[in-house]
């Protein structure tokens, strides 16, 4: 009886196996979405199976990283394989490629065309458009500027704390999030950072809240949850520019939540709740950076972006300038030098410089200490810079 019993038990756990097996087989082959150190946007064209990638000018096209986000199970590789290729670094010098997304069961196929295009940063930001990214719960914001007679788009495509917040379950659609694009703007649309709970979840890993937040740079989830130094790792801040900036300007709104909270902590720094500080204020930050980076991969952190040596210049709003107000109101932030260091004409022209422009509804939203539902609205951007 116990041999029949356990034979049946097999064939029946070898046959419940085999059927989950084959209903995970996954049948999608497409790209859904790409990423990488130097990847401005990424424009898909799931009809002509087309990718149109914007990277730096300054990037090294015969090493240029490229995540690829493919179905569950699917792979994807370069239809003729080049020796500069090695992991996700792949060799662009001729600028168009074509690559294979094979399905996890085998079956389908899609070719599609890789083609990288040359870009640098806008100086005007106006956040009216959306990037269309497949299986994207939340905003993409980004900036896009037609080539100019150089040959050379403006394109930016924002980043935010979005995808580290998805992971809470806290929102039920895409407005929910703490990043969001919203109508009445200054002038059209514009971009509004909410900083919300983060429910169960975020208590579990004593992370209470998450600031809205907006940036120039990127945003690393699989740091995010690594307690605070990885979650300050998690946002790298910065893209090559090649302009002296003299001011940040542009326009606001912004209302601090009612209830001012923080991390409560043991007499050994550990993080062991959370508590309301009476009395105190949230405020907002609008920050930029322009800092040394002789090495292209080499990007500020949470950890440092205000304070690294590597800093040349830095604009950032006062306290006393960061107001509360429900009208649309001017902020006009001078870029001041820092660690006494000045820009060097040469090592501009090359594309040593990065420069970071940061905005958050919680100034301290890093540090997990704000208001949930301090509310920041920002419009019509621009960065000031010397003419050439």
């Amino acid at each position: 009886m116990k041999i029949k019993t356990l034979t049946s038990c097999f064939f029946l756990a070898f046959a419940i196996s085999s059927c989950i097996q084959d209903e995970a087989l996954n049948s999608e082959a497409a790209i859904d979405g790409c990423t990488g150190a130097d990847v401005q946007l990424a424009n898909i064209n799931a009809n002509e199976k087309t990718v149109d990638v914007y990277v730096n000018k300054g990037a090294d096209l015969t090493k240029q990283e490229l995540k690829f986000t493919i179905p569950e199970g699917a792979i994807i590789r370069p239809n003729q394989p080049l020796s500069g290729d090695i992991g996700i670094i792949y060799d662009f010098s001729e600028g168009t490629r074509e690559f294979t997304v094979t399905s996890e069961d085998g079956i389908y196929k899609a070719v599609y065309t890789i083609n990288i295009k040359l870009t640098e940063l806008p100086t005007s930001y106006h956040f009216e458009r959306l990037l269309v990214a497949n299986n994207t719960p939340y905003h993409i914001l980004y900036e896009f500027a037609p080539s100019t007679s150089e040959g050379i788009s403006k394109v930016l495509q924002w980043s935010s704390g979005n995808p580290g917040f998805a992971l809470t379950g806290m929102a039920k659609n895409p407005l929910d999030y703490p990043t969001v694009e919203v109508g009445n703007g200054y002038n059209g649309n514009c971009a509004k950072l909410e900083t919300r709970d983060t429910g169960s979840f975020g208590a579990m890993v004593k992370m209470y809240i998450a600031a809205g937040n907006l940036f120039i740079g990127n945003f690393d989830v699989s740091k995010a949850l690594a307690g605070q130094e990885g979650a300050l790792q998690a946002t790298t801040f910065g893209f090559q520019f090649y302009k002296k900036p003299k001011a940040l300007k542009g326009y606001y709104k912004y209302k601090a939540g009612s209830v001012y909270t923080e991390p409560e902590k043991d007499s050994k720094g550990n993080i062991i709740g959370q508590i309301t500080v009476p009395n105190k204020k949230d405020r907002f930050n609008i920050y930029a950076i322009m800092y040394e980076a002789d090495d292209n991969s080499f990007m500020l952190d949470g950890t440092n972006s205000r304070t690294s040596e590597k800093l040349v210049y830095m604009a950032e709003i006062k306290e006393e300038d960061a107001l509360e107000t429900d009208q649309w109101t001017e902020f006009n932030l001078p870029f001041e030098s820092q660690n006494g260091k000045t820009i060097d004409p040469q090592k501009l022209r090359n594309g040593k410089y990065k420069l970071g422009i940061i905005f958050s509804s919680s100034i301290d939203g890093d540090f997990f200490k704000g208001a949930v539902g301090s509310t920041l609205y920002i419009d019509e951007v621009e960065l000031v810079c010397e003419e050439d």
